[in-house]
């Protein structure tokens, strides 16, 4: 693999990272898991080649790890919001429940 292919492969796994963080920040979930799939076989493209190994690849393994985590955040403050507006309707479906049983 050449040195430009090794490099638009991290170009693209980086843009892909970026447009999941930004639709987990508009609660875009089923999107992120489409665009998951291709950052997936990316990242596996990129370990089988030993680009993520290599010395002159430090900074960009570093901006993609930080990236990963970036998004891991997102995915995770977006899974708590959506479990507390979750946990709202049940509560609300139980108070409707009893309103119901009682008159």
């Amino acid at each position: 693999m050449s040195f430009d292919e090794q490099i638009n492969l991290l170009d693209e796994l980086q843009d892909l990272l970026e447009r999941q963080i930004k639709l987990a920040r508009q609660n875009c979930i089923g999107e992120i898991e489409v665009l998951s799939e291709r950052a997936n076989c990316l990242a596996a493209k990129i370990a089988q080649s030993g680009i993520g190994e290599s010395g002159e690849f430090k900074n960009r393994r570093q901006q993609l790890r930080r990236l990963y985590e970036d998004l891991y955040m997102s995915i995770t403050a977006q899974r708590a919001d959506i479990s507390e507006k979750l946990r709202r309707v049940r509560k609300g479906k139980r108070t409707i429940k009893a309103y119901r049983n009682n008159i």
